[in-house]
């Protein structure tokens, strides 16, 4: 029944309101204030106090500036975070974000291609076509996707590939990029409409990377393929290494085996139980490349394993839905921080997984767990390093609260050694593919 709001029912809400006897002070609270100030607890404040039982020396914080890049910052960062222990680099050391960007940028185009080719005989009404179409590529990525185009292309040091203008203000380059994508996506599936050959497609996709290709270099600079490496270490020694390839590189001052490290998830919804694997359809970036690979745990394990290995010295990747209950000045993340049911007197409380199936939230920051306070060994707040530069936070750094973690913490990323037996094995299991549009798809 449809049903539109009517004379009666306007004057019955506005009686309702009169009669409470705090809504003039709070009308004028909140029109004057906003939402957030009206609601904030000083309490928050004070009992997040940045004091951590596990505090790792992490070095300086980054900044991906006007960027999508938190994903890859997070993931660089937590190999740096391990360079400077082994080989005493200063403290604003930091990996090529530019590097690993140009080519995450062309493996997502041939990624694109090869979806539009596999969907070509869809109409364009077909979700998973406007679903392509609505962001054919964009900055955000998961971990397996850094990890796909670490194993093919390496790492290298910024000053072998600094930042550039596109790289730390993205947004012209990838509404470019994505209109070229778009008008590549037409010719492609009119080719497919037409029965071209196999061969014809693959010459234009060529001539289309090729372009691609331009279009990157010009923006970011084209990849080094053997540099040099020059620092002083904390002891004011001065170290040069000649004719690195970034393969190289990687080897010897990451020398991680990347396959060790798995995504963790916590996504409670009722088509993901627990103890099992997952994959996202048409999400990834290197065609042929590391498949994204998650194990759904429930939240008292994806705590314990994160706890694991910041005991064992190690810094932890993790994905959380950054914009719910934080203040991004003071570096606060807790679910105390505000309290706008109160103020409204209106029950807004939802579970972790109805926000996922509402569209309530969803994974959208990726930063490093460094730290955490253990009290009788059980986690109360942590510590986290972010990439938006020192002048937020304290000195970039975050506090973040664990029931702050249990509702808003999506994905972790752990060596697997920290992982129980049983769940070890289960990473060998075949993954249930979810939807493209599924929330445990969504890019940092």
């Amino acid at each position: 029944m449809t049903k539109a709001i009517d004379a009666t029912q306007l004057s019955k809400f506005k009686n309702s309101l009169k009669n409470r006897a705090e809504h003039a002070v709070l009308e004028r609270a909140v029109t004057k204030n906003g939402i957030l100030a009206t609601t904030a607890d000083y309490h928050s404040e004070v009992k997040m106090d940045p004091v951590f039982s596990i505090d790792l020396d992490t070095g300086d914080v980054a900044n991906q500036k006007q960027s999508g890049r938190c994903w890859m910052f997070a993931a660089l960062n937590t190999m740096r975070h391990d360079i400077k222990n082994k080989f005493k680099v200063p403290k604003d050391f930091e990996l090529s974000q530019n590097y690993t960007y140009f080519w995450d940028k062309l493996e997502k185009a041939n990624y694109f291609y090869e979806n539009v080719l596999k969907t070509a005989s869809l109409p364009t009404s077909d979700r998973k076509i406007s679903w392509l179409m609505t962001t054919p590529q964009q900055d955000g990525g998961q971990w397996d996707m850094i990890v796909a185009i670490i194993q093919k292309y390496g790492v290298v040091p910024q000053s072998a590939m600094p930042e550039t203008y596109n790289s730390s203000k993205s947004n012209e380059f990838n509404s470019t990029f994505n209109l070229k994508l778009r008008k590549d996506a037409v010719k492609l599936r009119q080719m497919v409409a037409e029965q071209a050959s196999d061969a014809q497609i693959e010459k234009e996709k060529d001539k289309m990377l090729d372009d691609a290709y331009r279009m990157l270099a010009y923006s970011f600079g084209e990849p080094p393929v053997k540099f040099d490496f020059a620092y002083r270490d904390a002891d004011k020694a001065y170290h040069l290494d000649r004719d690195l390839t970034p393969q190289k590189f990687f080897e010897k001052y990451v020398g991680w085996n990347l396959d060790d490290y798995v995504s963790i998830i916590n996504g409670p919804t009722e088509d993901k139980p627990f103890n099992h694997m997952y994959t996202v359809d048409m999400l990834g970036n290197v065609v042929s490349g590391r498949q994204i690979r998650h194990l759904n745990v429930d939240m008292k394990t994806f705590r314990q394993v994160a706890v694991a290995q910041l005991k064992a010295g190690e810094s932890v990747w993790f994905g959380c839905d950054v914009g719910q209950e934080s203040d991004r000045q003071k570096g606060i993340m807790d679910t105390e921080l505000y309290h706008k049911d109160e103020l409204f007197d209106i029950d807004l409380n939802m579970s972790k997984a109805e926000r996922l199936d509402y569209g309530e939230s969803l994974m959208t920051h990726a930063m490093v767990l460094t730290g955490v306070d253990l009290v009788d060994d059980k986690p109360t707040k942590w510590k986290v390093e972010n990439s938006w530069g020192k002048k937020v936070g304290t000195n970039g750094f975050f506090v973040m609260s664990n029931d702050w973690m249990n509702e808003f913490c999506y994905q972790v990323v752990v060596n697997k050694k920290h992982l129980p037996a049983n769940l070890q094995n289960v990473l060998q299991e075949d993954p249930k593919v979810l939807a493209p549009w599924d929330p445990m798809g969504s890019l940092a």
